[in-house]
């Protein structure tokens, strides 16, 4: 991978909300991860490859993430995403989200649409019951196994 694509693709991630972009090609593997306003690049030369990739870091990350807050127990049924995308609440733009705090939800009802790679997916409810708490906005990028909402 040359380094001009290698520059653009720090650049995109730095500019975007993703945390982390994993590439593998014929010559090499290339992972780049943000753990702060900067951008780290991992590189790893493919077991095969003829020649290790001349790629050093472009920048360093000098602190390391701040420890998440201790999580509040949560009580009820916790619907996790199933995917890294971003988070729509509503089915178009400007229409009402498709499901409100306080909301009786039946088993396989959709809750919210997540878009990944251009594919919009509808995220269902895997329990019957009311919906308690909206854990993210309208939006938003969402990481796999980040919890979006709770019902009871």
């Amino acid at each position: 991978m040359d380094l001009r694509k290698l520059k653009t693709l720090i650049d995109l991630v730095s500019e975007s909300n993703i945390s982390e972009l994993e590439i593998t090609e014929a010559e090499g593997k290339v992972r780049i991860v943000k753990s702060s306003p900067q951008a780290q690049v991992i590189t790893m030369a493919a077991p095969m490859a003829a020649a290790p990739m001349a790629a050093t870091p472009v920048a360093q990350a000098t602190a390391q993430p701040a420890a998440a807050p201790a999580a509040t127990e949560i009580k009820g049924h916790v619907i996790k995403s199933p995917m890294v995308g971003t988070l729509y609440r509503a089915s178009s733009p400007g229409a009402k989200p498709l499901v409100e705090v306080g909301q009786q939800v039946k088993e396989g009802q959709a809750l919210c649409i997540i878009e990944a790679m251009k594919i919009m997916n509808e995220i269902d409810s895997d329990k019957a019951g009311t919906v308690t708490q909206v854990l993210i906005e309208n939006g938003q990028a969402v990481e796999y196994g980040q919890p979006l909402f709770i019902i009871e």
